[in-house]
């Protein structure tokens, strides 16, 4: 009996070093996918939204004073050029799209020194316009627009073997 199991000692001490050598040589074998044919589907959905403001201004960088009719004349002794200026400090208006803060500071005509007129023929036909230009903000745009803008893109791919 001794004999026996020394041999199914050397056997199974065999077998188990067979393994521990076998094992450190077997490499991974790759997956070939088997099929004959497939599809593939994707949906993608993107959305944006853009938002634009044009924040525009136009300032009048001097003044335009103009007398203009028939049937007047200047009063005795009165220059008709204007003679006297005074500083015009502008502030743009505020706004919820960041024009605060902008202030500019301009000579412009004083009226109170601008000629006095009268008619010549009291009573006559006459005609008289008197127009005055100031420096300063004489134009201010704003425009916002959002464009919202949705991609909707569908893609299959079919694919053979």
């Amino acid at each position: 009996m001794s004999i026996l199991s020394g041999k199914t000692i050397t056997y199974i001490a065999t077998s188990a070093a067979a393994v521990l050598v076998t094992a450190a040589d077997v490499l991974a074998v790759p997956v070939v996918p088997n099929f004959q044919q497939g599809q593939m589907t994707t949906h993608t959905e993107t959305t944006s939204e853009v938002v634009e403001v044009i924040n525009s201004m136009d300032y009048n960088t001097g003044y335009t004073y103009s007398v203009s009719g028939h049937g007047v004349e200047p009063q005795s002794g009165t220059n008709i050029t204007p003679s006297g200026t005074e500083s015009i400090n502008v502030q743009a208006p505020s706004s919820s799209t960041n024009s605060n803060g902008i202030s500019s500071t301009w000579t412009g005509l004083n009226m109170g020194t601008r000629p006095a007129w009268k008619q010549s023929t009291p009573g006559g036909q006459f005609s008289f316009v008197e127009s005055y230009m100031a420096p300063g903000l004489s134009n201010h745009t704003i425009i916002e627009r959002t464009t919202k803008i949705q991609s909707v893109t569908d893609t299959t791919s079919i694919f053979t073997q």
